[in-house]
């Protein structure tokens, strides 16, 4: 049924990358998951009312704020699919991201309701009638949600998407909650005792707790979270892989939306190339960036001395002796000016973001540990802080 509707529904369903399939993906599945949760809601609603049970009015109640969820993320697809213009030069492409975040607060809001109306059946409680067609019904439900958590998960996958793929683990608790009703309306028969009250607080807990955790999760992207492990070594080993690529430092990556990321990092190449070359080169990594990973890349060009054996056997020593304090911290940028009494060993030391060591007690760290090694040198040390976290 998944690839039915792809291949129906979505046009040139393959090129995932472009932002026009993308919008088609999260349209087909916002409109697959709006039908789908109606007709339950609607089905739960009716059997729920005819019975008296609140535990599956609010697992009805539930699925219309699932209904809820996919018209607003609908909506953020398609708003984000809007082109860059002149207020807004990124793109629209965090419409996705908050979209996510109101599904979230909407899942919460409705987390507490539900809480609370469980809690006076708790203590007010009326008997709920237990029938086939409630049985039917729920088991029913089951089975869609099962198809939907499986769905939105295919869907989510294809364009990577972190709203599709929070909506397939909604479906998959929804599958959690529908079958703890059902259980708890089978127990209620067979013993007497109501457990209506009890079943719709868990379902409206598990809700509330899932819904705070789809807010942090929600959240994180438009705070500005750090890129992935797997983003920032490919980033790095691809421009590695260049020849006349000596190293590369001061990533930064920053997120606009789904598709919509731009990375800037320094390119080390040998001072004594031809400045001309190295340009050129440079601008080819950029333009593979664009075309083969759909990700604007900007590089510095970084000239390093590579015909003085003395500076590349002390900026190596360096590099790994500061490794003494963390395994993380590198350098870069390394140069010396002599003097008659003294050199001036200039270079950039990168702190990772979780350091307990502030700045100015790194820097006098690596300063004695140069120091002790290379007496007759004054370190100029300029820190970095890293905005990136990478594979160890």
């Amino acid at each position: 049924m998944t690839e039915w509707l792809i291949q129906h529904f979505v046009a040139d369903a393959h090129n995932t990358d472009g932002p026009a399939v993308r919008t088609r993906y999260g349209q087909v599945a916002g409109m697959v998951g709006i039908v789908c949760n109606v007709a339950l809601c609607l089905a739960k609603g009716i059997i729920g009312l005819i019975s008296g049970s609140v535990s599956i009015v609010a697992d009805a109640v539930n699925n219309l704020s699932d209904a809820a969820s996919n018209i607003v993320s609908l909506l953020g697809f398609k708003l984000a699919s809007r082109p860059a213009d002149p207020e807004h030069p990124y793109g629209h492409g965090r419409y996705e991201y908050l979209s996510g975040l109101v599904v979230a607060v909407l899942v919460v809001a409705i987390g507490l309701e539900l809480v609370k109306s469980s809690v006076e059946k708790i203590i007010n409680p009326e008997p709920a009638e237990f029938s086939l067609a409630l049985v039917v019904v729920l088991v029913l439900s089951i089975v869609v949600k099962l198809w939907m958590a499986a769905f939105m998960r295919t869907m989510g996958q294809r364009i990577a998407s972190e709203t599709l793929a929070a909506t397939s683990v909604d479906s998959r608790n929804d599958c959690i909650s529908t079958g703890a009703v059902l259980a708890c309306a089978a127990l209620s028969q067979v013993t007497g005792v109501d457990l209506d009250g009890w079943a719709g607080l868990a379902v409206g807990a598990f809700i509330l707790w899932s819904g705070v955790g789809l807010v942090r999760d929600t959240i994180n992207p438009l705070l500005g979270q750090a890129p992935s492990p797997e983003l920032v070594e490919h980033i790095r080993s691809k421009i590695m892989s260049y020849p006349g690529v000596l190293g590369t430092h001061d990533l930064m990556v920053h997120d606009y939306g789904p598709g919509r990321q731009f990375a800037s990092a320094h390119v080390e190449m040998a001072a004594e190339a031809d400045p001309m070359e190295s340009h050129d080169l440079i601008d080819n990594i950029e333009q593979d960036f664009k075309t083969q990973d759909h990700l604007t890349v900007t590089l510095h060009y970084d000239p390093i001395v590579t015909d003085d054996p003395a500076i590349g056997d002390m900026r190596h020593w360096i590099d790994q002796a500061v490794k003494i304090i963390d395994p993380r911290i590198t350098i870069h940028d390394l140069r010396c000016v002599p003097g008659p009494t003294h050199t001036n060993v200039i270079f950039d030391c990168v702190r990772p973001a979780d350091l307990p060591l502030s700045e100015d007690a790194l820097r006098r760290r690596v300063s004695d540990i140069v120091r002790d090694h290379y007496p007759r040198t004054v370190p100029k040390i300029t820190i970095d802080e890293s905005y990136v976290s990478s594979k160890q």
